[in-house]
């Protein structure tokens, strides 16, 4: 018999694994909707849908392996991450998706909750004060009108299967939406800058590296008190603190 194997946990939703089939349990009926929608329509490889009974999304396995995980050595090819570059191309091209997960905030909506979110982090002691005042001002290019994107929202390198120089599936589309193309680059280069040029030479021209810079600082603000919240530790070699420390 297969065994459960927990992915992920926590208190907004769970992953576990059985033999070739994920089961992700998620009480938010619309970010489930967003997912399934999102995989749909997407012009790149997707999990296979199985079953759908909500709260549970039952999905199977995609193959090859990730092309790397924050924190650690990406072990993928030059190639492989150039492959990933342009298959964000091909998604950032593709007619916007029906639906529109936390990808889908307004300029303004995010500027306000990273303010909200730099005072907090300040506040609570969780950051020094000239960290965040620093990362706060390097986060500012990212906030400037942008033309909206099929953008995957979450596009974590743990998220990206690669066997050899191919891409075979990027999984977890439920912040999916309507949203600015480079944070989807940045996103997927948080923490791995040595593989940036690989990337922008699958996904082609039209990239401001200041934006991408910018956003690798919004989203590690953004996220350093939640990880704290719910068991993860931002802080580890290489992970989101380690990231605003360099742009200091």
């Amino acid at each position: 018999m297969d065994e459960v194997e927990v992915v992920v946990a926590h208190s907004e939703r769970a992953t576990l694994r059985v033999g070739d089939v994920f089961l992700k349990v998620d009480p938010d009926q619309t970010r489930m909707d967003v997912e399934v929608d999102a995989m749909a329509v997407a012009p790149v490889p997707t999990p296979e849908v199985l079953w759908r009974k909500s709260p549970v999304l039952a999905i199977a396995a995609v193959t090859g392996t990730a092309l790397g995980r924050l924190g650690e050595p990406s072990t993928a090819s030059t190639a492989a991450w150039a492959a990933a570059g342009a298959a964000l191309r091909k998604l950032h091209d593709a007619p916007l998706p029906p639906r529109s997960g936390r990808a889908g905030r307004s300029l303004d909506e995010l500027a306000a909750e990273l303010d909200v979110e730099c005072e907090r982090l300040v506040t609570n002691g969780l950051l020094p004060a000239d960290l965040v005042t620093r990362n706060r001002q390097v986060a500012e290019a990212a906030l400037r009108p942008w033309t909206p994107a099929f953008t995957h929202g979450d596009l974590q390198i743990a998220h990206v299967f690669v066997d050899g120089d191919e891409i075979t599936g990027i999984i977890d589309w439920s912040e999916a939406g309507q949203g600015d193309a480079l944070y989807d680059l940045a996103t997927l280069t948080l923490g791995h800058e040595e593989h940036l040029d690989d990337v922008i030479a699958g996904y082609g021209t039209d990239v401001d590296l200041d934006v991408i810079r910018a956003w690798w600082s919004l989203r590690s603000l953004l996220g350093v008190r939640w990880l704290i919240e719910h068991g993860f530790d931002p802080s580890a070699p290489g992970c989101e603190v380690d990231v605003l420390k360099s742009r200091m």
